[in-house]
């Protein structure tokens, strides 16, 4: 089966809601594909869609070029977790693992090797109704990864994780696209994503807002703006503005200057002798980035946030 998710031209409404709007986008094995957007832009119901739980009003969802509703023993195709919480609290962990396997064929050892791998070892004999929401995440993975699938579906996957465990599940999933599988997470947290994925999948209001390398999102949203410290900065500002730079004041010794390369701004700094002690390409963060694409798409706003905008 090839590692690989295709969606076209998802559309569905829940009555006068449109949930999906022509959402559209490719998942490629060997990298991790970060799926982001504000609440109510429609990953959840994709990625249902995608696994059969939701029937789309149009489009198709595929996976390894097949609807996922058509698959023999579908947890050797595709590993999901989309809610942590749908577990039978009054069963085992190891219990609620084996119960998987044996549906689909597999061995006590296999379940032993998944549980060993997200680190439940030491309470895989505890009811799964005791346990933290980071402990349920991982048998949630664990439950994803128990047919070794070459394509794996992941909706939030370090909520509830301690620190250590945030590092941990962000090299679980850089592993797991290394090994050649496809793997679509998504996540609201973008520092994550930003140490994580390689691609991202931006959405807003049911369709596809970007598609792009994580890499060129951050180029785009830094947008050629450069750095400056100067203890001057009222002199620093009229020489840059002189030469036609758009300048503005972000902190009590710190400017970003639009439409003026780094070099140029030292050398006409340097020609008016003003002082200044940094000068540097201003690298936006994933978050600027997602805020910038993604304002227009939100639609729950604090009343301080208005005020803001």
């Amino acid at each position: 089966m090839e590692a690989i998710i295709e969606v076209d031209g998802l559309r569905k409404r829940f009555g006068r809601t449109t949930a999906l709007d022509g959402m559209t986008f490719t998942v490629t094995p060997g990298r991790v594909t970060g799926f982001v957007g504000p609440n109510g832009a429609g990953k959840s119901t994709t990625m249902r869609v995608i696994l059969g739980l939701d029937m789309a009003d149009e489009g198709t969802a595929l996976v390894g070029g097949r609807p996922y509703a058509s698959l023999r023993n579908p947890l050797g195709h595709v590993g999901a977790l989309l809610d942590a919480a749908a577990l039978q609290p009054s069963r085992k962990a190891r219990d609620h693992l084996l119960w998987l396997a044996h549906s689909q064929g597999l061995t006590a050892r296999r379940v032993d090797e998944v549980i060993e791998l997200v680190g439940l070892r030491s309470v895989a004999r505890r009811k799964a109704g005791g346990f933290s929401l980071g402990m349920r995440q991982r048998l949630g993975i664990a439950a994803a990864l128990i047919g070794d699938p070459p394509i794996l579906m992941l909706d939030e996957p370090s909520n509830g994780l301690d620190p250590e465990g945030i590092v941990w599940i962000r090299g679980l999933l850089r592993s797991l696209a290394a090994e050649g599988r496809a793997v679509l997470v998504s996540s609201h947290l973008m520092s994550e994503l930003q140490d994580t994925a390689g691609h991202l999948v931006v959405v807003g209001r049911g369709r596809v807002v970007a598609d792009t390398s994580v890499a060129d999102l951050i180029e785009t949203a830094s947008g050629g703006r450069v750095t400056l410290r100067t203890t001057a900065r009222p002199e620093a500002m009229t020489a840059l503005a002189r030469a036609g730079a758009t300048v503005a004041a972000t902190g009590s010794d710190t400017l970003t200057v639009s439409g003026l390369p780094a070099e140029r701004v030292v050398t006409l700094l340097a020609e008016d002798a003003v002082p200044f002690s940094e000068v540097a390409a201003h690298r936006a963060t994933l978050e600027e980035a997602y805020m910038d694409l993604t304002r227009d798409a939100v639609d729950f706003r604090a009343a301080g946030q208005e005020a803001a905008r």
